[in-house]
């Protein structure tokens, strides 16, 4: 592998109701890819967790994130293979700018699920009485 290659950054989100064995096939095929024109260079299980929004009815997805170094050519074989492979719900390789820090070594977690959520109804019902009693 040339040291010229560009460092870059897949975020692969496969179908988490999709069996073991077929995102594993699809985890493996895409390392196989990349070390055959390139080098991985950091390898992350995000594991499953909620989409912003659901994409093809899925509300869910398995997440990895990939870093490697390739050429053109492994980036066209990839791009062509999530395309079409079952099991993937997205992908996105992004090209990192030189001096771009390194990913934290494990993924905060998620979010809890009551952000953005109303408040509970007995703080909003004193709130509530004075607009009723002026009605």
């Amino acid at each position: 592998m040339p040291a010229h290659d560009p460092l870059y950054d897949l975020i692969l989100m496969l179908d988490s109701a999709a069996p073991e064995d077929q995102r594993q096939k699809v985890l493996s095929g895409v390392e196989s890819t990349i070390s055959s024109g390139g080098e991985i260079v950091n390898t992350q299980d995000w594991g499953v967790r909620q989409t912003a929004y659901e994409i093809r009815h899925k509300a869910d997805a398995e997440y990895h994130l990939l870093q490697f170094h390739g050429a053109r050519d492994v980036l066209e074989t990839l791009q062509r293979t999530l395309k079409i492979a079952d099991g993937v719900v997205r992908f996105r390789i992004i090209k990192l700018a030189p001096g771009t820090p390194a990913p934290p070594a494990n993924r905060p977690e998620p979010r809890p699920t009551g952000i953005g959520e109303t408040v509970a109804p007995e703080a909003s019902a004193p709130a509530a009485e004075p607009a009723d009693a002026v009605a």
